[in-house]
């Protein structure tokens, strides 16, 4: 195969290792609140995750919106009265709406016309509505409701057939988001999505003290798509939920409890009806009679869900959906449920202090465990725990194993650190094998090689240290694909690598940027980096220090092969390698140090890299540079400083040197400009 090959903007390019030679409590932040008005209510700062994004179905973008993101674009206020929490949820324009009191409906049963673009959330456990709710009509769409308490409608009917009163009911909305909230003791059912609402999740919230808890449907349509993951539904009798005509409901990660001895007794569970197809996976029944039942014409299909003390009806069939086909998801261990339920599910403490939305809580570590040991058992679980717009510092403590799996930072959880526990960066591993062309698993294509990467960063200020992350791709079987397969790809700024190795083939490690005119930092420190063809590439302002770069063989033991592709955008700077080695097991005079990469043939780019202080084995060129895709190298920015080694050699015009006073001005610090890069 080629090794000259033209990139595209949608698949880039490069990709496991010789034996290495030794190298030398969450907060909810605050965002700037608005102006005062002349209101009862007041602005105020408000927690950062109230700009937070919904998952699941919420999250699809469909019907005209782009997801769910609530009040976000609009005015932050406080209220603390009915009369101003009515006026801000009814209004025409986007509001983040903090409920910092409890209040109470008047009448009892009222349910406040919630319309679009709306944010309503609580000030940690003090936003409490009493005696009503909230109803979203027709058309009604992007609407968040979190970290509320809602509760005590009830009119001492248990079966009340009189008084509609929920706590949040929908008739015709969609894009709509429930989260973290408390709903129990109303005169009907506690939620209600009905009349083809669609785009729905319902997320970590209890529900609890009521005969009817979960409604969905009630229409001959058959289009309402819903996601309901980890929510504790304890003592209810009915709806748990009961979902009919649903085109797609997704159920994971729900904790189902009947405590024995009490007034109340369930009568079925998750309850699937009419036209319904639904998913249900890794949830857990306690004690539920009925606990999973469906109707002839409905669908069911269960995966790793777990019943104790169950009785009666627990049933499947049917053909279901793939809902990775529609978002993405990693769903807990099934055994880790329960636990997690009972201390992330509802709303969570105050403001400004140590409260967090997720099952994060009030840890600053989160600890990863194959064997069962720590809080999660996947890489990816943890890092879907860090609540988003996390304020400081959350350390992924990843005990020694191999996690075969592929890990994203979404940008909307910075100061995230991954962190291997053993006493070696080896010890712990995490590594897939997909390549760009490798078919993704819903049918929706293939992979494109940024799309290939084992481990996506692209939040800023993220930090690894102490493990292995690599992508296996096997080019000898798949001679069929490109061999573009990264281990590592960046997408942020402040992205600090710490005793790690990224290995891999061809594209080992894509340091990119957010976008192209955005800054994009990365320092690399007591690291290896190991690959054959283009494997340090991409337009971040990328620093390899004190590290060891290792050249391997392609797939067909031969020794040819490229270490960096810059694809710097004029103005920036681009990859620096500094105070490092660059060897491997691989013939002399074989390696080119590197090749500028105008990425969708953009002549606009300016590649950089520079290589100083470094030590060059024989296994690099006399001429360490080369044209690619039609771009000479001579016309961007190549150059070396103070290299040794059986590799290095005297200043030519094929060998580019700085000078001294040239030199000082591409030192590190120069790179990461007002960066200093920290542990911890």
């Amino acid at each position: 195969m080629a090794l000259h090959r033209r990139r595209r903007t949608t698949a880039f390019a490069l990709g496991v290792p010789l034996i290495l030679t030794t190298a030398g409590g969450l907060a909810y932040g605050l965002l700037p609140g608005a102006q005062p008005q002349a209101s009862a209510a007041t602005t105020t700062a408000a927690p950062a995750w109230a700009t937070a994004t919904a998952d699941g179905f919420a999250s699809v973008d469909a019907l005209g919106q782009n997801g769910t993101y609530g009040g976000r674009d609009g005015q932050i206020v406080t209220v603390k009265t009915l009369a101003d929490l009515e006026k801000y949820a009814t209004a025409s324009e986007p509001y983040v709406i903090v409920v910092a009191a409890t209040i109470t409906m008047d009448p009892v049963g009222k349910e406040i016309k919630v319309q679009s673009n709306k944010t309503i959330v609580g000030s940690g456990t003090s936003g409490q509505i009493v005696g009503g709710g909230f109803f979203l009509g027709s058309g009604v769409h992007n609407v968040i409701i979190r970290n509320l308490t809602i509760r005590d409608a009830y009119q001492g009917v248990w079966n009340d057939k009189e008084h509609d009163f929920d706590a949040i009911q929908m008739d015709g909305a969609h894009h709509v988001w429930i989260d973290h909230n408390d709903l129990r003791h109303m005169a009907d059912g506690l939620i209600d999505v009905r009349k083809d609402s669609t785009y729905v999740t319902v997320s970590w919230n209890k529900l609890s003290q009521d005969n009817k808890a979960f409604g969905i449907g009630w229409t001959e349509n058959v289009v309402t798509d819903i996601t309901i993951h980890h929510n504790w539904i304890r003592e209810t009798e009915q709806r748990n939920p009961s979902t009919d005509n649903a085109a797609h409901a997704h159920l994971y990660n729900n904790f189902l409890e009947d405590v024995a001895g009490t007034d109340i007794n369930s009568s079925y569970g998750n309850y699937s009806r009419g036209a319904t197809r639904m998913v249900l996976e890794n949830s857990w029944f306690q004690g539920f009679k009925n606990p999973v039942i469906k109707d002839s014409t409905a669908s069911i299909v269960q995966k790793g869900n777990t019943f104790v003390g169950t009785s009666g009806r627990n049933e499947s069939g049917g053909t279901a959906f793939d809902p990775k086909t529609y978002y993405a998801y990693t769903p807990d261990k099934t055994a880790d449920v329960p636990a997690l339920l009972k201390s992330g599910a509802g709303p969570r403490g105050s403001i400004g202090t140590t409260a967090t939305t997720t099952k994060a809580a009030a840890a600053t570590t989160l600890t990863v465990a194959k064997d069962g040991s720590g809080q999660y058992s996947t890489v990816q679980a943890a890092v879907n725990a860090v609540p988003a717009n996390n304020p400081s510092r959350v350390v992924i403590s990843v005990k020694p194993g191999t996690y075969r799996e592929l890990v994203k930072v979404p940008s909307n959880k910075p100061h995230v650190t991954i962190q291997g526990s053993g006493g070696s960066r080896s010890d712990t591993v995490i590594v897939y094998n997909n390549a760009s062309g490798t078919p993704k698993p819903d049918g929706s294509g293939t992979y494109g090689t940024g799309g290939s990467a084992t481990v996506a960063v692209e939040a800023d200020d993220f930090q690894a240290r102490n493990l292995t992350i690599s992508n296996d791709f096997d080019e000898a079987s798949h001679q069929d694909i490109a061999n573009q397969a990264v281990a590592l790809r960046t997408a942020a700024d402040k992205v600090f690598l710490d005793g790690v190795i990224v290995s891999g083939d061809q594209d080992t490690l894509l340091v990119d940027t957010a976008a192209k005119e955005k800054l994009g930092r990365v320092y690399m420190t007591n690291s290896y980096v190991v690959g054959n063809v283009d494997f340090i590439f991409g337009r971040a302002t990328a620093v390899i220090d004190k590290s060891v770069i290792t050249l391997k063989k392609r797939w067909n033991g031969t020794s040819a092969g490229y270490v960096t592709a810059p694809s710097t955008a004029a103005g920036r700077k681009g990859i620096l390698v500094a105070n490092s080695t660059v060897n491997g097991d691989v013939s002399s005079a074989s390696f080119y140090l590197g090749r500028p990469w105008h990425a969708g043939g953009d002549a606009s780019l300016d590649p950089q890299t520079t290589v100083r202080n470094t030590s060059l084995s024989a296994a690099v060129k006399s001429t360490p540079w080369t044209d690619m895709s039609g771009f000479s190298w001579k016309d961007d920015r190549f150059a070396e400083y103070k290299n040794t080694g059986a590799g290095s050699g005297a200043a030519s015009g094929d060998r580019p040197q700085l000078t001294d006073a040239q030199a000082t001005g591409q030192e590190v610090a120069d790179w990461l400009g007002d960066w200093t890069p920290s542990s911890s």
